[in-house]
């Protein structure tokens, strides 16, 4: 830790940064086994942000579920290894650390107007690539896919020119390149 200086800019670095990860676990595709991942979590007090989980291969029985949260390195570091400890857990990696990964997301946002704010909402849908998937004299919603920030933007905007509703997917991430996920 580093001793003040006396300097008003004096920094403390006796707390870690924290951090955003996003980790990828392969599971054997089984009941209750996504209740025994988020119970590692929750009985441990650390919290989930984003929750993805589908069976990615029907013939091996198995599932992939994408969490992100936020902590230490320390604290992800040790999710991780008590996250390779479950019997069902086939791998556990750690995207944001590979550099590598791409995140998505998709969300169907419900926004009413009529006259210059339909309008706007319309414009603001064509520079943020929405695509309209139902509309009615009152109202729209749009359908957009991209990286969580890009949708949070969108939500801000949108705030203003009548957002009634939001529904979001949570984050699905995959590293680049051409391995795959150990199993």
């Amino acid at each position: 830790m580093r001793q003040p200086t006396g300097s008003a800019y004096f920094m403390d670095d006796a707390h870690p940064p924290i951090a955003s990860h996003t980790l990828a676990i392969l599971v054997d595709n089984e009941p209750g086994v996504l209740a025994r991942v988020i119970g590692l979590f929750s009985g441990r007090g650390y919290n989930i942000d984003s929750l993805t989980v589908s069976e990615v291969s029907h013939e091996g029985q198995l599932s992939r579920i994408t969490i992100v949260t936020s902590g230490p390195a320390g604290v992800v570091e040790q999710i991780k290894t008590q996250l390779d400890r479950l019997v069902p857990v086939h791998s556990v990696v750690d995207l944001t650390l590979t550099g590598r990964a791409l995140e998505r997301e998709l969300m169907l946002i419900k926004a009413r107007g009529t006259g210059e704010q339909r309008a706007e909402a319309l414009r603001l849908a064509e520079a943020f690539r929405a695509r309209v998937i139902d509309a009615t004299t009152e109202s729209f919603i749009f359908e957009i896919t991209g990286k969580p920030d890009k949708l949070d933007q969108f939500i801000v905007l949108m705030a203003p020119l009548g957002l009634v509703e939001v529904s979001r997917t949570g984050v699905a991430a995959i590293a680049r390149g051409p391995e795959g996920m150990a199993g």
